[in-house]
């Protein structure tokens, strides 16, 4: 083997983020080599070199040059700068993906393989349950379904359901208490994508040849860890939006941001009481619509109380905040509204929806991405559930950006929950094709978890006060 062929064979470290200027003049190091592909243009007489991950100053001249002939002799000055700057782009995209497969643990990259997987696994939970009726009749474990169609396809959404839980929770197992990125198991979470995808595809395939006995019994599993999920779901939002007032309200922001809280604030506000008088107006046509009314008014209620708490002197929560939530418990009301069964005759969208294919397959679109985008936004949020305020802990230069082991618990969880909506919490319904988190059960857990989230927020802002009370009333120097 020659000298050049030796030397493209070295392994050459990605040289990402260097700057555009300085590389035409800053000659790379000797023993860096780039892997070049050299062809001969017969017709124009012009040889060009292709470089992977490398720009150097003669590569880049022959760009510049590129549109003129063999002797540099054509101007070429706008298309060899836009062949250059194209070249540049290249290479920092290929860099990119260097170092995700091959580059140091990038744990901030490894949150979007993982948000892909989920969404994977969620896409062929529903092939299973709208069109794998076929292949899933044949298998023997699934024969005590008996042919019902509406077993088979919750049987096979429990089953994808339990392999991507399984893989999660090892994750979750192998990578919890992780604090520092030298740590081996950051090079675990970040890295050894293949090894884990076919971990993954084991988990995915091992479940269907399990008894449906043992399916059945995680289906009501299910029900409990879909539930923790929703709960430290509306935990993470409620504390997203206490410290979104918090630092609008700061003294750095006050002035700053007077203006577009007090627009922001009157907006939500307005906001959620056009759509409690529009879920009136679709959900509740007819006085004998008097579960819907109930819904409704309780949503109307809660945001008054959430407002009126809020204002009170003593606790001084600001105009943002309530008006916030109330938006987002009147979404919750109207996601429970919408669960409820397509034949209930006070659901007008419903029947607006079931004459329209395309609507219900763009809802359905929606809410997968609402799934996984909501999984995602919540398991990098490890502080949600920290009641404790550390002030005093500064973040070192060395700490991982997020918790590993939470981030897969909550993946884990979220499995359970997408199972639940695909069955509309109960495995022993007839889901509709293009469906999704529909039923009684489903009305009544989204229900539940509005006013959870309505009381966990007046809590938030009270809480300060009672424990305050409580320890200025045990303080023995109080007078």
């Amino acid at each position: 083997m020659d000298k050049g062929h030796s030397h493209a064979l070295r392994p050459r470290r990605c040289m990402c983020g260097e700057g555009r200027a300085a590389m035409p003049s800053r000659p790379r190091p000797p023993d860096l080599h780039t892997i070049q592909t050299n062809h001969e243009s017969k017709k124009e007489g012009v040889r060009w070199t292709m470089t992977l991950g490398s720009a150097t100053p003669e590569t880049e001249e022959r760009a510049v040059r590129g549109g003129g002939n063999g002797d540099g002799d054509g101007d070429g000055g706008g298309g060899g700068e836009t062949a250059r700057c194209v070249a540049v782009a290249v290479e920092e995209a290929c860099c990119g993906c260097a170092q995700l497969v091959v580059g140091p643990p990038n744990p901030m990259m490894a949150r979007y393989v993982y948000a892909f997987v989920f969404l994977a696994t969620n896409m062929l939970a529903w092939t299973l349950r709208d069109f794998g009726h076929p292949v899933l009749a044949e298998l023997r474990r699934l024969r005590g379904c008996q042919g019902a169609s509406y077993c088979l396809g919750a049987e096979g959404v429990l089953r994808v359901s339990l392999g991507c839980f399984l893989f999660f929770f090892v994750m979750f197992a192998s990578t919890a208490r992780t604090r520092k990125t030298h740590d081996r198991r950051n090079s675990w979470h970040s890295e050894w994508w293949p090894a884990k995808i076919v971990l993954w595809m084991g988990f995915t395939v091992v479940p269907f040849f399990l008894p449906s006995v043992l399916i059945q019994l995680y289906g009501k599993v299910a029900h409990f860890g879909a539930g923790a999920f929703l709960v430290i779901q509306l935990v993470s939002v409620t504390r997203f939006i206490g410290w979104l007032n918090d630092c609008c309200r700061s003294e750095a922001n006050l002035k700053r941001c007077h203006m577009q809280v007090q627009v922001v604030s009157i907006a939500a506000y307005v906001g959620s009481i056009l759509g409690v008088v529009l879920m009136y107006v679709w959900y509740a046509p007819r006085p004998s619509c008097k579960l819907n009314i109930l819904f409704i008014t309780v949503t109307l209620f809660l945001v008054q109380l959430m407002a009126g708490v809020s204002l009170i002197s003593k606790v001084k929560a600001g105009y943002l905040a309530p008006g916030l939530m109330g938006v987002y418990i009147v979404f919750l009301c109207w996601t429970a509204i919408r669960s409820e069964p397509h034949t209930e005759i006070c659901n007008k969208k419903a029947e607006v929806a079931t004459s329209a294919d395309w609507v219900n397959i763009a809802s359905f679109v929606i809410a997968v991405i609402v799934i996984v985008t909501a999984t995602f936004a919540t398991g990098i949020d490890s502080k949600c559930l920290q009641f404790k305020k550390a002030e005093s802990e500064q973040p070192e230069d060395d700490d991982v950006p997020y918790g590993f082991g939470f981030f897969h618990f909550v993946f884990a969880m979220g499995a359970m929950y997408f199972a639940m909506l695909f069955v509309g919490w109960n495995a022993n319904q007839t889901m509709e094709k293009w469906t999704i988190d529909v039923g009684w059960a489903s009305t009544w857990v989204r229900v539940v978890n509005e006013w959870l989230a309505a009381i966990v927020y007046i809590w938030m802002v009270i809480a300060p006060i009672v424990w305050k009370g409580r320890q200025v009333g045990s303080s023995p120097e109080c007078t």
